[in-house]
């Protein structure tokens, strides 16, 4: 079953290029860390910035100096079926542990119309795809029964990474799921009564830069140490916030360059962060000693 914390990893760059001195001291950074996934090409990974023959070469660096050590996922979905299943496909070709398939943005499909997208993409892979709903990127919600019909009916849909907020719609996912049906936290600030609802582990943000912490957290529940795992989720509060105080890369990526780990390089429409931001974010990385 689909578990752990799983780090959904930045793409660093240097002079407009992918950064691969950086990433390979990042992915280093995780595997000392206890970092149980690693996810490429995702949101905080920049991929719609990200050309396929970027995607191809940074995945197969990536899986080459993971070597096993750690599940590799790579977020493989867009707003077209043909684009879709075709980069799942070669995720699958290429020794990729999960595809992450987002629900169709722009396109505002209804739910049948989800359900026949995922049910396409499930019909022509045989990778295990992880649903991921992001309605306040994508405009659209795919909701509980949706979700459960994919999961009832497809065993390669094995799992969704939740990132609506609304805790009704994941707890009803988790009660009704089939067996080995995995309920990730997409939403570092809900990690923690995510994981107390029943989901099985994060795909987080935050863990680009504490790697550590989240994945103790996730571990702290999965043991019942509620009290303990409260008191890191509330420790983490405010470093969670700090990630989203601009739009996701952007305050993540600034943190890691703070940190020493990455040039200062967002591609747009992705810009630096704005003056009075970064100085808040520079106090809370103090607050947290990270700086």
């Amino acid at each position: 079953m689909l578990k752990g914390s799983y780090v959904a990893l930045v793409t660093p760059f240097k002079n407009n290029d992918i950064d691969y001195t950086a990433l390979e001291n990042l992915i280093d950074f995780h595997l000392k860390n206890n970092t149980d996934g690693i996810l490429f090409c995702g949101t905080t990974g920049e991929s719609p910035s990200l050309a396929g023959d970027e995607k191809e070469r940074l995945l197969r660096f990536g899986l080459k100096k993971i070597n096993k050590q750690v599940h590799v996922m790579m977020g493989t979905g867009t707003n077209n079926l043909h684009h879709t299943i075709s980069a799942t496909i070669k995720a699958q070709e290429w020794g990729v542990d999960y595809a992450l398939v987002i629900t169709p943005y722009y396109n505002k499909p209804t739910q049948n119309g989800l359900y026949l997208h995922f049910k396409a993409v499930s019909a022509n892979t045989d990778i295990p795809i992880v649903i991921y709903n992001v309605p306040g990127r994508t405009g659209v919600n795919i909701n509980a029964e949706t979700t459960l019909k994919l999961a009832h009916e497809f065993k390669n849909i094995v799992g969704i990474k939740e990132a609506s907020g609304d805790l009704i719609q994941l707890s009803r996912i988790v009660k009704d799921a089939p067996a080995g049906f995995a309920v990730m936290s997409g939403e570092d600030a809900l990690n923690y009564p995510i994981l107390c609802c029943g989901g099985s582990g994060v795909i987080s943000v935050t863990a680009n830069i504490v790697p550590g912490k989240v994945h103790d957290l996730v571990e702290l529940v999965a043991k019942e140490k509620y009290r303990k795992a409260k008191e890191l989720h509330l420790e983490l509060l405010e470093l969670n916030q700090a990630m989203f105080i601009e739009t996701n890369p952007i305050p993540v990526k600034e943190s890691l360059h703070l940190m020493g780990m990455i040039e200062r390089e967002l591609r747009l429409p992705m810009c630096n962060l704005q003056d009075e931001n970064l100085k808040k974010l520079e106090k809370v990385l103090i607050r947290y000693n990270l700086i």
